[in-house]
């Protein structure tokens, strides 16, 4: 089974199914899909996903193709092993069903893994450092304090939640949680 992949409904993924077919994929076992890659949840993937069976062999032209967020690659890559289907790679020459294959996705799966932990670390630090510089991240509040506290005392004096959210154009939660950062606030 082969799966072709493009970002946008205004490209091509003739050259993929080309790949695919001189490869040895059938084109009725060709899944497609115009879409992007930030997750995977379309269509033509949930299909070949679908008619994947134990032994089978999943042809990609590129390991982008599967998707965008490696991470979830590596997770959808384990899924297919899990349901007993290897990978097979064109542009890398990567082949699941070889010891080496095995290797060289294990690598790309803990680089993936580094990667995300890297992307934490960065961020964490990287608001740290705007916090010490008196910046704050976030949307701006839609509620003023003052319309909190009104809020609050309307809430409390047995007006429903729900109705004086509506007044101001925000959900309940947004109050709560908007007066529960103020307590906290110095």
């Amino acid at each position: 089974m082969g799966y072709a992949r493009v970002s946008t409904s205004d490209q091509n993924n003739r050259s993929q199914i080309d790949r695919l077919t001189e490869f040895g994929v059938e084109p009725a076992a060709i899944f497609q899909d115009k879409a992007s890659g930030k997750n995977m949840h379309r269509p033509g993937w949930e299909h070949c996903w679908k008619e994947l069976r134990d032994g089978d062999i999943l042809v990609v032209t590129a390991i982008d193709r599967l998707g965008r967020d490696l991470v979830e690659v590596v997770q959808t890559v384990k899924a297919l092993h899990d349901k007993g289907v290897d990978l097979k790679i064109l542009s890398m020459n990567l082949d699941t069903r070889t010891a080496t294959g095995r290797l060289i996705f294990s690598i790309i799966a803990a680089m993936a893994q580094w990667e995300r932990e890297l992307i934490v670390e960065r961020t964490v630090n990287g608001l740290a450092a705007a916090r010490a510089r008196g910046k704050t991240g976030g949307r701006k509040a839609v509620l003023s304090d003052e319309q909190v506290v009104e809020a609050m005392a309307r809430i409390q004096a047995g007006e429903k939640s729900a109705d004086v959210a509506a007044t101001y154009g925000v959900t309940r939660q947004a109050i709560y949680r908007r007066a529960r950062n103020m307590r906290k606030e110095p």
